[in-house]
């Protein structure tokens, strides 16, 4: 009786950690394959669902004026980021740049994630950047002292305040 209980359950456990499987159109049996990406989480937990793209939120801060805001996730790529302490990041818009701030300073990113894809969550917004303002970027950036001086003229920027951001690993 003990080897029937025995044979029964290791059936059972056999049989409930089997792979799933579907049956497709043509009646062929096919594993489902997961397709979950992995990402590095700051800030605020978001999740990827939701995300729209560079393209559509360059179109969102052509609508834009100084003083708008939009609530908005969007996945780009990182251009570059504070070499100092991680505190701002520039994301690649095409032909701009949307320079990254993190809500409060309550988080920092990695100094080595230029090139890689994020998806942000926040506001996005215009504003003028002052030319001391934009001297100290370029220094934070590790600029050469030429490349500083050259900057002498107020710009308007597309920026964002970053409440969470994931990393694509």
């Amino acid at each position: 009786m003990k080897k029937l209980v025995v044979f029964f359950l290791f059936s059972f456990l056999f049989i409930a950690c089997k792979e799933e499987t579907k049956k497709d159109k043509n009646n062929k049996t096919t594993v489902e394959a997961q397709k979950d990406v992995a990402f590095a989480s700051f800030g605020e937990k978001i999740h990827p669902d939701g995300t729209i793209s560079k393209e559509q939120i360059i179109e969102k801060y052509k609508n834009l004026k100084p003083g708008d805001t939009v609530t908005v996730k969007f996945t780009t790529t990182v251009n570059s980021v504070c070499q100092a302490k991680g505190c701002w990041m520039r994301l690649d818009l095409g032909d701009n740049e949307a320079m990254v701030k993190f809500k409060d300073y309550g988080f920092f990113m990695p100094k080595n994630i230029a090139g890689r894809e994020v998806i942000v969550n926040g506001k996005a917004f215009v504003s003028e950047m002052s030319v001391e303002e934009q001297r100290h970027y370029a220094e934070d950036a590790g600029k050469s002292k030429e490349e500083v001086e050259a900057i002498t003229a107020p710009k308007i920027t597309y920026s964002f305040e970053a409440d969470g951001v994931l990393v694509k690993k």
